[in-house]
């Protein structure tokens, strides 16, 4: 009598994992994106964990969630896993103010953005 399943918005050997607010302009989150798209997690966590970024904390947070959402919900092995996608959106932005000369006034804008990762279960070619 319930409600129906959701269809899976990715592949059978896919899983997927979404950042968001995270405190950064797209443009600079898409940089540290670029690094990891294509590689394997277990390299693409160690170019992470290196990367002088600030946004590549947020980045890693994001691929572990997708590494473990691929382990505990889709049982898909996690030695073979590939970053397929990594794709950034804006969010909002807080605007704020600072006064400036003759009562005009600066704008400050802080954008948000968000990530979407999705990791792909690759067969190792011999």
């Amino acid at each position: 009598m319930g409600q129906k399943k959701n269809p899976r918005r990715v592949a059978e050997n896919a899983a997927l994992a979404k950042g968001r607010l995270i405190r950064t302009s797209p443009q600079k989150l898409n940089l540290v994106a670029q690094l990891i798209r294509g590689k394997k997690v277990e390299k693409a966590l160690a170019d992470l964990t290196f990367s002088r970024k600030r946004a590549a904390r947020e980045v890693k947070k994001v691929l572990m969630s997708a590494v473990a959402n691929a382990e505990n919900n889709h049982d898909l092995d996690i030695d073979s896993l590939v970053v397929d996608q990594a794709y950034v959106g804006r969010n909002i932005v807080m605007k704020r103010w600072s006064p400036r000369g003759r009562g005009r006034v600066g704008r400050i804008l802080k954008p948000f953005s968000e990530i979407t990762i999705v990791v792909k279960e690759v067969e190792e070619a011999a």
